[in-house]
């Protein structure tokens, strides 16, 4: 394994989905724009409620990336 340095950027991603969805746009509206994205980690999960149902998530996440040489 090579020896590699990441930086973290915070990023929080909302779908009315899942949060496995709110992670997914997350990532892909960041890939956009950050080069090298390696890994994430979920640090929180929230969501909204509205007459007594779920009717959005929310997910705070880290994503890793590889600076480059």
């Amino acid at each position: 394994m090579s020896n590699h340095i990441y930086k973290m950027v915070e990023l929080v991603g909302s779908s009315d989905v899942s949060t496995d969805d709110a992670v997914q746009k997350a990532i892909a509206r960041a890939s956009k724009t950050v080069r090298n994205l390696d890994w994430f980690e979920v640090v929180e999960s929230r969501g909204n409620i509205k007459n007594g149902q779920v009717s959005q998530f929310q997910v705070k996440i880290n994503a890793g990336f590889r600076l480059e040489e």
